[in-house]
């Protein structure tokens, strides 16, 4: 491992779990706060819509969870939306899909420096391509990730979920050309996070190919209400199609705000989730400079973090929050925030399509004055 050895991690599994801190088993304490001047600009800002429901212009939430020291302080939902109804998660998919690497690696299936032809049949050209290039979005792969608003015919991302590419994504990731040496250079790919599936499950025993989200993560940690769903070659699409409540986005961002233990048990390596959410090689790369400093980089392994990057002349992406703060998000404003400093989740789902619409700095400000209400 880039960061530290992946033996170490395994062998120290039992280390650091925190013995006096909240768990939601069997489910969530909740201990709302009362109607306060934070908590109604807090809800101005996400619930009041902007015109038609149908121009889908402005903050279009859906449901919001604040966890706050174990407890959730705040929640609501809106549009339709109600606690135990699933959410399309987009990207968060790709911070799920790194809690089952995690896993992976600490059961011993696979190492974060091995090489993906260990577990999938790539070309071999592309054999120096490691799960943690992978994990970094350091592929190397000439991949375009345009969205609805470039034209489809460019797009890669599309090909794979939509189109030509849909059957076997992996396969097509597989099948694009090297554009550069693997692990050099960051572009943000979810090719690269539907590859990590396959590798993932290329490592596994057969019998969990099929059932490893839920033995190694969901279920563990209470996630009831998650679906993955699968390409017609059997692959978990890592990338883009995790569906759950906010409650059980919340367990994840828990999960990781307690350094990968639940209930006693580590789940996760010792140091995987500083691995996880520290600047990976390829992101700090010269040659990644112009895709390192969009707004929406994920510096992180399948996270996006706050730290300020001076090496990329990067500062705090959220100036409003602490820089320990990160996140798993989503397209069309699906967010994870994890604040270690302030032991706080905050998770919101929506529909967001309105280009820069939802401003996460202004969102969190707000979380944060709401989270300081809630007084010891």
């Amino acid at each position: 491992m880039a960061a530290c050895c992946v033996s170490g991690l395994v062998s120290q599994a039992h280390a650091a779990c925190p013995q006096d801190v909240a768990w939601p088993e069997p489910d969530w304490a909740v201990e709302p706060l009362g109607q306060s001047a934070a908590q109604t600009a807090f809800e101005d800002y996400l619930f009041t819509l902007v015109g038609a429901d149908e121009d889908r212009l402005g903050v279009r939430t859906d449901g919001v969870v604040v966890v706050h020291r174990g407890r959730i302080i705040y929640e609501r939902y809106a549009r339709g939306y109600a606690q135990h109804k699933r959410h399309l998660t987009w990207s968060v998919s790709k911070s799920i899909h790194n809690a089952l690497v995690g896993v992976a690696v600490m059961r011993g299936d696979l190492g974060v420096e091995d090489s993906v032809c260990d577990y999938y049949p790539v070309d071999a050209d592309a054999c120096d391509m490691t799960v943690d290039d992978l994990l970094s979005f350091g592929s190397g792969y000439d991949w375009n990730e345009g969205y609805e608003d470039d034209p489809y015919y460019l797009s890669s991302v599309i090909a794979m979920l939509y189109g030509v590419g849909s059957r076997d994504m992996a396969r097509f990731v597989a099948g694009h050309e090297l554009a550069y040496e693997p692990g050099t250079v960051y572009r943000y790919s979810s090719g690269d996070s539907v590859l990590l599936s396959a590798v993932l499950e290329g490592a596994l025993p057969e019998s969990l190919r099929a059932s490893h989200p839920w033995e190694f993560l969901f279920d563990p940690i209470g996630m009831d209400s998650a679906v993955f769903e699968r390409d017609q070659a059997g692959t978990f699409v890592g990338s883009s199609y995790a569906y759950t409540t906010p409650r059980d986005m919340a367990r994840l961002g828990y999960l990781f705000l307690r350094d990968g233990c639940w209930e006693g048990q580590q789940l996760l390596p010792e140091g995987w989730v500083a691995f996880s959410t520290a600047p990976n090689p390829a992101f700090l790369s010269e040659r990644s400079f112009e895709w390192a400093r969009d707004d929406d980089a994920s510096a992180g392994r399948h996270w996006w973090i706050n730290a300020p990057i001076p090496e990329l002349m990067i500062d705090s992406r959220w100036p409003s929050a602490p820089p320990d703060t990160y996140a798993a998000l989503g397209h069309w404003g699906q967010t994870i925030f994890v604040i270690p400093s302030e032991d706080l989740v905050v998770v919101r789902t929506a529909d967001d399509r309105e280009t820069g619409a939802f401003d996460k700095d202004r969102y969190l400000g707000l979380a944060l004055g709401l989270a300081a209400e809630d007084l010891p």
